[in-house]
């Protein structure tokens, strides 16, 4: 006869297990559904009931909803930076999410929605005068060897999967996207007054880190089910003051009445100074999977975040830059753990 210690350990085995399965069912239907496979093709496939599939995209949507609602209460909340936006946001829900979205992408096509429009609006507040901003920039390691692996077709879907899911990371995160050059993004968190400007750095590292998060355990495990080589990713952070400056303008028309057009202009909007210049080349200096902060995103941080990095020892022909409050050396730091 069995104990009652036996049995209650067979039960949380089959617990696991069980729980295991439902994941892997729910991942499943998720999987398909996103692929605009229909639900009653779904139910004949994974041989369940077209309830039961519904029952899991409508739970799915309705959780997906709820953080959307949270988001962006705390990105419309005045102090958008009295908090930390990290406590929002939920890493595990987000990395099956970018699993759903990668996998979909590879098989169907990419569905890239992302739009640089809001940080046009967000710079027109300082159009031709200088603002302080925390500037990340994140960069695709060896993307050549990628570009020369896949199929061109194939190589265009990895990465605009990558560029849909970083640029997620920054909006959740209370950034904005700047720009995509090439294998990298660059993007800001605006400091609306001093108090903001300490938690906007604090936003842009926790951003980072669940960025890396995001490419090894949301897309590289669906890039390995198709024998593509993983992605790795390097960031470089850095705050201070920019200036911003208009470069031409951007056009749209509209029918107003079926019969006439109205032709709208808007200022195209860049950033340009020490800290941009800065940031893209500290992300250069990262390891793979590693991020590189500068010394005033560095003094700004919380002893427990500043624990995570160390001062990186660079040859002076390697990094020449200077601090503009002390005169001496401009020091960096890297990320010790991913």
């Amino acid at each position: 006869m069995k104990s009652d210690g036996s049995n209650r350990h067979n039960h949380m085995v089959e617990d696991r297990n069980g729980s295991s399965s439902i994941f892997y069912q729910r991942q499943t239907v998720l999987n398909l559904y996103n692929s605009g496979i229909p639900s009653d093709i779904i139910a004949l496939q994974m041989d369940i009931s077209e309830d039961e599939v519904d029952k899991i995209i409508e739970h799915v949507n309705k959780e997906e909803e709820k953080k959307k609602k949270s988001v962006k209460q705390a990105l419309d909340t005045p102090s958008m930076g009295s908090f930390y936006l990290d406590a929002l946001f939920d890493l595990e829900s987000a990395i099956k999410d970018t699993q759903s979205r990668v996998w979909k992408a590879l098989k169907v096509e990419p569905d890239f929605n992302i739009s640089t429009e809001e940080a046009q609006k967000v710079l027109e507040k300082f159009a031709k005068t200088k603002v302080t901003l925390v500037i990340l920039d994140i960069a695709l390691v060896d993307s050549t060897r990628l570009s020369m692996t896949l199929p061109v077709e194939r190589f265009a879907a990895i990465i605009q999967a990558f560029t849909q899911e970083m640029s997620l990371m920054v909006t959740a995160y209370g950034g904005y996207i700047l720009k995509y050059v090439g294998n990298a993004i660059l993007s800001f968190f605006p400091d609306n007054n001093s108090a903001d400007l300490h938690l906007s750095c604090i936003n842009a590292v926790n951003c980072a880190q669940s960025m890396i998060k995001i490419v090894q355990q949301g897309i590289n495990p669906i890039l390995n089910q198709y024998d593509y080589p993983e992605m790795s990713v390097r960031v470089g952070i850095d705050v201070g003051e920019n200036a911003v400056v208009q470069y031409g303008w951007t056009t749209h028309t509209y029918k107003l009445d079926n019969k006439k057009h109205v032709l709208k202009k808007t200022p195209r909007l860049d950033i340009l100074g020490y800290t941009i210049s800065i940031a893209a080349k500290m992300s250069a200096l990262a390891k793979p999977n590693r991020i590189v902060i500068g010394q005033s995103v560095y003094e700004i941080l919380d002893d427990k975040q500043k624990y995570a990095f160390e001062a990186l020892p660079i040859r002076s022909d390697v990094w020449s830059y200077v601090s503009s409050n002390t005169g001496g050396a401009y020091h960096i730091y890297g990320s010790i753990t991913e």
